[in-house]
């Protein structure tokens, strides 16, 4: 084990990851800003106005144009060049070293799917606590697009720019404003995502279903997607809707923390609100999970790197 992570140098997991991320996140970010605009849409006695993702994407389009699809793409590139290094490389390296401490030999052994769950989510969590800031600065300028429709003027004009007024106006600490909900959220998706694709693909193999191809990769993600949807979609409407409050004049906020929010959106708008944005939210994680680990599997093959 030892030696065969010094033949696979970490600047070179970091590199294929951060490439395929970008890749993955391009492709699918028309996806992520209708789930998070859903998210952020709250029912109310005043206005019962009933929406869906089409018509949400079909809104962005038609008033924002094309581009308004892509609005915070710069900051969510940003955030996943610190995020998803961390969290697959980090685990890889967690659950090596777990293996290593638990099994004499440790080349032909594998963690149970307990395990590999609780590394998936520890890795998940250190990744989001340093890549919290851009996730807010993301979330805070796909919102702005709502601003542009109505023919305001939207609060940041790119990413610098969003990162110097929320220093100015909230703190430095506000960078990590929503930053436990999105701790819980990391858990959660990081638990299904990971834990999943990794065990799903040996299972995959194991039993012959395919070999270690794309065919695999592709039974793998649709696996994962769907488990990390079902188990991180109400911490995510949460910490979109805890990162996307600003503080008003008089100082107070919607929410004063995730239970707050939590309590609120199930008050006023019911449980099924904390699944609101689930297709769009599978949607778009079971095609970037495709592109990512497809991606990524196939440039460590031309790297000479192991399968993940």
């Amino acid at each position: 084990m030892k030696s065969r992570q010094i033949q696979e140098p970490t600047h070179n997991k970091i590199l294929l990851t951060s490439l395929s991320a970008i890749v993955a996140e391009t492709t699918t970010f028309p996806i992520d800003i209708t789930k998070t605009r859903l998210q952020l849409h709250a029912s109310s006695a005043i206005n019962t106005t009933t929406t869906n993702a089409f018509k949400v994407a079909l809104n962005i389009a038609t008033n924002e144009g094309f581009l308004g699809l892509y609005q915070g793409l710069s900051s969510a590139i940003i955030r996943h060049l610190f995020y998803t290094p961390i969290r697959i490389v980090g685990y890889e390296y967690l659950r090596n070293a777990v293996l290593v401490a638990q099994h004499s030999d440790a080349s032909s052994a594998s963690l149970s799917l307990s395990s590999k769950a609780l590394v998936g989510g520890v890795s998940g969590v250190i990744a989001q606590v340093v890549a919290s800031p851009a996730d807010l600065v993301k979330v805070r300028m796909q919102a702005d697009g709502r601003l542009i429709c109505q023919g305001l003027q939207p609060r940041y004009s790119g990413p610098i720019d969003a990162f110097s007024k929320i220093v100015s106006t909230e703190g430095f600490g506000g960078l990590w404003k929503g930053v436990f909900p999105n701790m819980q959220r990391a858990f959660l998706v990081n638990m299904g995502e990971l834990a999943c694709y990794d065990h799903a693909k040996r299972f995959v193999i194991k039993n012959q279903i395919a070999d270690d191809n794309i065919y695999a990769h592709t039974l793998a993600s649709i696996m994962s997607g769907f488990s990390a949807t079902t188990l991180s979609c109400p911490a995510d409407v949460v910490k979109t809707r805890m990162m996307n409050q600003a503080t008003s004049k008089d100082g107070k906020l919607t929410y004063k923390n995730s239970f707050d929010c939590l309590k609120k959106t199930v008050q006023i708008e019911g449980v099924k609100a904390l699944w609101k944005g689930f297709f769009p939210t599978w949607a778009r994680l079971g095609p970037w999970q495709f592109v990512f680990w497809v991606s990524y599997e196939k440039f460590r093959t031309i790297a000479g790197l192991s399968s993940f």
